[in-house]
């Protein structure tokens, strides 16, 4: 097992360099190059970079682990996922990033006031704050839990101190540069993980004695490698058809739907290199997971061989295995790429608050507030939004129940719905409704499909909906705006 100080020294080097990439490039920047780069930024590295804000410190360690989970059903049955991925992408690349830059957004929810009014604008905003501040506290939440695992080793740290030196750690390096920093810090975070996956990869090879050609006939003997899933119906968590369509909706709403991941879209120099970035983004995204279920698959092989005792909980097994049986090269990739999952998305997201809440609620694009004002106001509001991350953190430590935080963490998904269906209803009718309908439909949609989600078994003979209850939240929001869409009378009193 590898020295804890030597940890400490990685992970202080490690924030060393994304704080002088933030000096590098925060020089002369402004309100604009904060929220937009001033549209300058290269298509490639921001495709390099969506890589790792993708797949978070969430996905790093449970996707291996899910392979193998409750025996071999999983195997490689996330890339039925990946693959409806793929036609997400293509319609944010072809539907959503155009109506982006025709409108020459730095939110993407001005389009809901360029196409509702302003309520709708604000709504749509509203939701997607809730859901990025408890993603980002959940992923937060999970670096600290390491950190404090690491500290534990030399001295003891309140588990307090290091949630405030994990997010003053963002804060420093995110407070000047804004977007353009994290596009440059996103390829160092990516290029940390896959490296990550790579080392840990070889070092299992190395430790079976296999060649890298030897590692599909190995998992393939373990009962790991089986992709596609058709035999047991829709009822089935695997069924491919089920994965495939709830990857083509999560791929829209969580990055099309999305300010964090389309803010790094919209600082591309025009829509043709966004689109190019949505390509590249989407075939190393694909690689990207066969590796990660790849590395997953050949943990348990490695499991299996040695001896080691499964974690209870799968989401362990990576780090279990990583710090402590393959060696210290493994264990210290896997450290630098755990900090850089969890940091890729929290960041940006931090950065993407600010962004939304000066753009939608403090309407920084047409104040005649000057620069220097703007910027004071900025600073404020990046600054109270990291301490409600840390509150929230601190939260999540004091209920210490992981059933209540995932289930905290699954409701913030649900305010994805109401977004998808605002957008949906805007862009394939052109109809309207009252705007003081928009908000009492988008707060109820969420509990109807909260209620249906729970009871799916019984309604629907053992029907579990999984991912596709995006889709069912969406429908519904927007089956509630068509309904409003009929009504004539005025609601001026109720905005």
């Amino acid at each position: 097992m590898i020295s804890p100080i030597v940890l400490l020294l990685i992970i202080f080097g490690y924030f060393t360099l994304l704080i002088v990439i933030s000096g590098l490039t925060s020089k002369k920047a402004d309100t604009a190059s904060f929220f937009n780069a001033k549209k300058q930024s290269s298509w490639i590295l921001v495709a390099i970079g969506m890589i790792g804000a993708s797949l978070s410190g969430v996905s790093f360690i449970s996707i291996p682990g899910v392979v193998g989970a409750g025996g071999t059903n999983q195997a490689f049955s996330w890339m039925q996922m990946v693959l409806g991925f793929l036609v997400g992408y293509a319609v944010i690349a072809h539907v959503l990033l155009p109506i982006y830059y025709k409108y020459n957004l730095t939110s993407i929810y001005g389009y809901l006031g360029e196409r509702f009014g302003k309520m709708s604008h604000k709504t749509g905003a509203f939701f997607f704050l809730i859901s990025r501040i408890i993603g980002a506290s959940f992923r937060l939440f999970l670096v600290a839990v390491v950190f404090e695992t690491i500290f534990a080793e030399m001295i003891p740290v309140p588990f307090w101190a290091i949630v405030l030196l994990t997010i003053v750690l963002i804060w420093v390096y995110t407070f000047r540069g804004g977007i353009k920093t994290i596009v440059v810090t996103d390829v160092i975070q990516t290029l940390s993980m896959l490296a990550a996956i790579i080392l840990t990869i070889i070092g299992i090879s190395s430790a079976l004695d296999l060649n890298i050609l030897d590692l599909p006939s190995a998992i393939q003997e373990a009962g790991l490698g089986q992709w596609f899933f058709f035999e047991n119906g829709w009822a089935d968590a695997n069924n491919f058809y089920k994965q495939f369509v709830s990857g083509a909706f999560i791929a829209i709403v969580m990055t099309g739907l999305d300010q964090d991941m389309m803010q790094k879209n919209l600082t591309c120099r025009s829509l043709k290199d966004a689109q190019k970035n949505i390509y590249l983004f989407s075939g190393i995204l694909v690689i990207a997971n066969i590796l990660i279920l790849t590395m997953g698959a050949m943990l348990y092989v490695y499991a299996n061989a040695n001896g080691v005792e499964i974690p209870a909980k799968s989401d362990q097994l990576y780090p279990v295995l990583a710090i402590n049986h393959l060696g210290p090269v493994v264990a210290i990739s896997f450290t630098i790429g755990i900090i850089a999952a969890a940091y890729s998305s929290a960041d940006s997201a931090l950065t993407s608050l600010t962004t939304s809440f000066c753009v939608d609620f403090l309407n920084f694009e047409t104040t005649d507030k000057s620069e220097s004002e703007k910027k004071k106001v900025r600073v404020k509001v990046h600054l109270g939004f990291s301490i409600i991350l840390f509150v929230i953190i601190l939260y999540f430590n004091w209920i210490n129940d992981s059933a209540v935080i995932n289930g905290l963490f699954t409701a913030a998904g649900y305010t994805y719905g109401p977004i998808l269906g605002l957008f949906t209803f805007g862009i394939i009718t052109k109809r309207n409704f009252p705007n003081a309908l928009v908000l009492p439909i988008c707060l109820l949609t969420p509990i109807l499909t909260y209620l249906i989600d729970t009871n799916s078994e019984t309604l629907f003979g053992g029907f579990k909906f999984g991912f596709l209850i995006v889709l069912v939240n969406g429908l519904l929001t927007y089956l509630g705006l068509m309904l409003a869409s009929f009504i004539k009378t005025p609601l001026k009193f109720l905005e």
